[in-house]
């Protein structure tokens, strides 16, 4: 896996074109409590470079699965409660849509889910203009069983990849994939070209010492992404920003970050988060000036 040093800068994000405050608020990373599609609009028009989505997979509908070897329910709160075939993809076409207007025109997206989910999204992407670029399975090694036994065992979630126009020069480091270390993938061969499936494991028990989200991914994933796609100083949003795994990565590689969420919860959770990532740095820092 790659570094980088840390880049600080304060989000160039006027307070006077937000009428909501930052729920929590340090240099190159800033969190919202609200809906992404209220503060989506208080955003000014081509200010982002980058965008990682999560959005809900809307499937909390009292089945069970299993989690670290025991069954459990599949329900993870009102937010993931399905409206139906139709109000469900208005819903990701309102929200992809909110993203477009805010993305720069050689701005990306990402977008990750489940067959609950990602076909939605991705006729979305198309109606609403963008160029997909790639769609990346990611294989998870260990991946929880199936209970019912009545058919395949799933295994790995799909990551859409488009961007805002097709005509603009998007941000793809090409060398960096092709010849980066990257030891958590059994099936990146060095110094050949990163093809469309990541073999990457679950989030580690340390990325959960503070507390999980139910959908939350592993930092591996999203250094990778960030890493593809974005460049130092760059601005990196999370509309559905749960334990902001993508503002860890963000923060890591010296991207500037922006989460939204609905959940105060799960903000707290980032911050913890991202306080414990900012000691350890600064620690880093220190040891390496003795």
């Amino acid at each position: 896996m790659q570094s980088s040093t840390i880049v600080k800068k304060n989000i160039n994000i006027k307070k006077a074109d937000l009428k909501h405050k930052p729920y929590y608020k340090k240099p190159g990373f800033v969190l919202y409590h609200a809906d992404c599609l209220d503060i989506l609009t208080e955003f000014p028009e081509n200010s982002i470079d980058m965008v990682f989505a999560d959005p809900p997979y809307l499937l909390s509908n009292g089945g069970f699965t299993v989690h670290a070897g025991k069954r459990v329910s599949v329900n993870k709160g009102e937010w993931d409660k399905s409206n139906g075939i139709e109000k469900d993809f208005e819903f990701h076409l309102k929200w992809i849509k909110a993203i477009k207007r805010v993305l720069k025109p050689h701005g990306t997206i990402w977008i990750s889910g489940t067959y609950h989910s990602i076909y939605q999204c991705g006729f979305a992407l198309q109606l609403a203009g963008y160029h997909i670029l790639n769609d990346i399975s990611w294989f998870k090694p260990n991946a929880s069983p199936n209970l019912s036994c009545r058919y395949f065992t799933a295994s790995h979630e799909t990551l859409i990849w488009a961007k805002k126009d097709k005509k603009a020069k998007h941000v793809f480091n090409y060398d960096l994939m092709k010849n980066g270390t990257w030891p958590e993938d059994a099936l990146k061969k060095p110094g050949l070209q990163m093809r469309s499936v990541w073999s990457i494991g679950t989030p580690k028990t340390i990325e959960k010492k503070f507390g999980k989200h139910p959908t939350q991914k592993p930092e591996n994933l999203l250094k990778r992404v960030v890493l593809a796609s974005t460049n130092k100083g760059d601005l990196i949003l999370d509309p559905f920003t749960g334990s902001s795994t993508t503002g860890i990565a963000a923060h890591l590689l010296g991207r500037q970050f922006i989460g939204i969420d609905t959940d105060s919860k799960y903000l707290d959770l980032s911050i913890k988060r991202f306080e414990e990532l900012e000691q350890n740095l600064r620690n880093k820092l220190k040891y390496k000036n003795l």
